[in-house]
């Protein structure tokens, strides 16, 4: 499994905020999946309100 560094905003009623996560996940398409599910349960955000910046796949000898 390879680890993808993912960043974006997400906005609340009153405020965006920004985050960076790094993901473990055999592809990138499921590494987008896992940081909309982990940033939606985490802070009871809808997807529609999740904006990915970027991602990128994490070099192992960078972690």
């Amino acid at each position: 499994m390879a680890v993808f560094k993912v960043s974006g905003v997400f906005r609340k009623p009153l405020r965006e905020t920004s985050f960076s996560m790094e993901v473990e996940a055999s592809s990138e398409k499921i590494a987008l999946e896992k940081a909309y599910s982990l940033i939606g349960s985490r802070h009871r955000v809808r997807r529609e309100n999740i904006k990915i910046l970027s991602l990128e796949k994490v070099k192992p000898e960078t972690r």
